[in-house]
């Protein structure tokens, strides 16, 4: 849906707007990254709890995204935090292609609006090379997640990569395909 939309629309409407000497030069969706750290919480357990978190974090993950997760390590020893370099300290999902749009359709269809409080996603969320940065407190807030089975509830970041050059443009972008933004 998403597709069909930059497809049809979104891509002739940047080319009037921003006036594109090249159609391969519109900025487009290139991926999207699902994540979540969770070092804080296995910084007291043992080393056979933090394996079952673990291996629960990757198990919602690859439920949300289709595809298994890759665990993150931290890059250097923080002593405030507990973590030492080489420790598990995250898990991220890159999507792309189909996987990509099924999820965005998912994501600005029916897990947004079941999102409690939810009034839009701010565009300080925008960064100057044209991504979109934003959270989700809890992770239940998705159709595949039955939230009497989970055991934890944990914070997701959704990362949507652009091609754009500029946070007008990648604003331009986003509120065509139907992202829920803010007004300012």
């Amino acid at each position: 849906m998403i597709k069909e939309k930059y497809q049809k629309e979104a891509k002739s409407e940047m080319i009037k707007k921003f006036s594109y000497s090249n159609v391969m030069a519109v900025p487009k969706i290139e991926k999207v990254v699902i994540n979540t750290g969770f070092g804080r919480i296995v910084s007291q357990k043992t080393n056979d709890e933090k394996r079952k978190f673990e291996e629960y974090i990757i198990k919602q993950l690859e439920e949300l995204g289709g595809q298994r997760p890759v665990l993150t390590e931290a890059k250097k020893s923080i002593a405030t935090f507990k973590t030492r370099e080489g420790n598990i300290i995250g898990a991220k999902v890159t999507l792309r292609g189909k996987k990509m749009y099924d999820f965005l359709d998912k994501l600005i269809n029916v897990v947004l609006p079941r999102t409690r409080d939810f009034r839009g996603i701010k565009l300080s969320g925008i960064d100057q090379n044209g991504n979109l940065n934003f959270g989700l407190k809890e992770h239940i807030a998705f159709p595949e997640i039955s939230p009497e089975k989970a055991n934890y509830l944990f914070g997701i970041e959704i990362t949507v990569v652009t091609g754009a050059k500029t946070r007008e443009e990648a604003e331009e972008l986003l509120r065509l395909l139907d992202f829920p933004l803010r007004k300012s």
